[in-house]
């Protein structure tokens, strides 16, 4: 996969999920509840952020821009996924009509020509996204470059369980790959999994996603997310790469940031949150 590859020629050939596709339903659930939800998650990791800049790497939604936005920041927003950027431009035409302090572009963070053009800003945010990218190392990598000295960098990376992030890999790429009846099956054997329902369902679909743990109910809640979109994404989110935490502390630590905040998923599944701040010395 190419940082110049076209995201719907991707997903027609069963290399990427829909992500836009599925943000773009949830839309129709965002109302203010979300949006404080939203900006309270992000002030409580970032604190202010009235006047500084903020750069959302794969913005998906556009909730955390919009949040962002209403918390007093200037808002650059781009996904890579055509459909995502427009769940974002609809959110602003929405809420922030005609607003000049809000940006929303198509782009990749694998595109070095495209980022080189954006400059530095106060605060990178990239919430479970990097690892979605096909070459999740260029893509934390690039990233640093765009946090300004003493700037902060808040990502999300899937944690590493070893076997059972092997299987749920080839899980996604089972989903991406299959027809609309085949996701719906999918889809089902995930849900059974969810509801603890204990009856023999037959079929490898089932005894694989069986063996797999299941994700937090309330993952998302607090965020202003949605589970059910949550679930979709959660199944079919395919590229699909996963860090241990020590191996994104080292990394970012030898590009001259600290960390300040670090909320892991207790070595099970889902996102551990990193919250950096870039220092003098960071390398450019």
């Amino acid at each position: 996969m190419t940082s110049t590859g076209n995201a719907v020629t991707e997903i027609d050939a069963g290399q990427r999920f829909a992500f836009g596709e599925n943000w773009s339903r949830f839309l129709e659930l965002v109302d203010e509840g979300r949006i404080h939800a939203a900006q309270r998650s992000l002030e409580a990791k970032l604190g202010p952020l009235t006047g500084q800049t903020f750069l959302d790497v794969g913005c998906g939604s556009g909730l955390f821009s919009l949040a962002a936005r209403r918390l007093g920041a200037r808002v650059v927003s781009f996904d890579f996924d055509p459909a995502s950027v427009a769940c974002a431009a609809e959110l602003r035409r929405r809420y922030c009509p005609d607003d000049d302090e809000w940006q929303v572009e198509q782009g990749s963070v694998l595109d070095a020509t495209y980022l080189a053009g954006l400059g530095t800003f106060d605060v990178v945010y990239s919430w479970g996204v990097l690892h979605h990218t096909g070459d999740m190392w260029s893509a934390v990598a690039n990233v640093a470059g765009l946090v300004a000295p003493g700037g902060q960098l808040f990502v999300a990376i899937y944690n590493d369980q070893g076997r059972s992030s092997r299987n749920w890999r080839r899980v996604k790429e089972l989903y991406v790959r299959s027809g609309p009846a085949g996701k719906k099956v999918i889809e089902w054997a995930a849900r059974a999994k969810l509801a603890h329902e204990r009856w023999d369902i037959s079929g490898a679909i089932y005894r694989t996603v069986r063996r797999l743990p299941r994700p937090r109910r309330d993952a998302g809640r607090a965020r202003g997310m949605d589970a059910r979109r949550d679930l979709i994404d959660w199944i079919g989110g395919f590229p699909f790469e996963v860090a241990k935490p020590e191996e994104i502390f080292d990394f970012y630590r030898e590009q001259g940031f600290e960390l300040t905040q670090l909320t892991t998923c207790g070595g099970g599944i889902g996102c551990n949150e990193f919250v950096f701040r870039r220092t003098a010395n960071a390398q450019r």
